[in-house]
């Protein structure tokens, strides 16, 4: 080579081996290069509604779960209302057997003062017997004193179960008490006093079994005349 090739270039005596490791020395780098990349944290993905309209995932899980929970409130109004409802039905169960309790107890005591109300009626033309017996027997004779014993016995029986006679003789007339069967014109008594007992009235237990069967006086004619009529 001249003097003049040699100014104009250079010259390096490197061996082969060197220029080998040398590439493959970048090779390596270069590939630990495109490994690091790899292994880069990838950022998250960008949730985007997609074409026409459609939400996301995002999107549709957020609605999902307020479907959710609209279903589950509905669901406990309804279950409220139904308790409630059962409750107020408790309520008017609870009310209905207190009365029931009520009407029955109230039941009970009508059955023991008055259950025996027709057997009273029943025997009172048996005690009106006697009182006409007396009434018509004379005073000396001796059957009145049977009679009498008879008739007091029998009140006794039923006034020891709540049955009591009185008579209205010389009272007010009180027709609820009372029942006319005639007018006595009269001026003995006032008008509207009872002079005439046809059967004594009773009562059981304070209840009017029978009321008194009596004749009124009432003011008589201007005539004078005077006589029972009946009403």
């Amino acid at each position: 080579m001249s003097d003049s090739e040699r100014k104009g270039g250079f010259e390096a005596d490197i061996p082969a081996d060197a220029v080998q490791e040398a590439l493959r020395s970048v090779e390596r780098v270069k590939a630990g290069a495109t490994a690091g990349d790899g292994e880069a944290e990838e950022a998250p993905p960008v949730v985007v509604e997609a074409e026409g309209g459609a939400p996301g995932p995002l999107e549709a899980e957020v609605k999902k779960l307020e479907a959710q929970l609209e279903l589950s409130t509905a669901m406990g109004r309804a279950t409220q209302e139904k308790l409630k409802a059962e409750h107020e039905r408790c309520l008017r169960v609870a009310a209905d057997l207190e009365n029931y309790k009520k009407r029955a107890v109230k039941e009970r005591d009508e059955v023991q003062r008055f259950g025996t109300e027709k057997l009273v009626k029943d025997l009172l033309p048996v005690v009106d017997g006697l009182d006409r017996a007396l009434a018509a027997a004379a005073t000396d004779d001796p059957l009145r004193e049977g009679v009498k014993l008879v008739r007091a016995t029998l009140e006794q029986v039923l006034a020891r179960h709540g049955v009591v006679g009185f008579s209205a003789l010389g009272t007010r007339f009180d027709p609820a008490q009372h029942e006319a069967l005639l007018q006595v014109p009269t001026r003995e008594q006032p008008p509207g006093t009872v002079v005439l007992e046809h059967a004594r009235g009773f009562r059981l237990n304070d209840r009017l079994v029978r009321p008194a069967m009596v004749g009124v006086a009432v003011e008589p004619p201007a005539d004078g005349a005077a006589g029972p009529s009946t009403t």
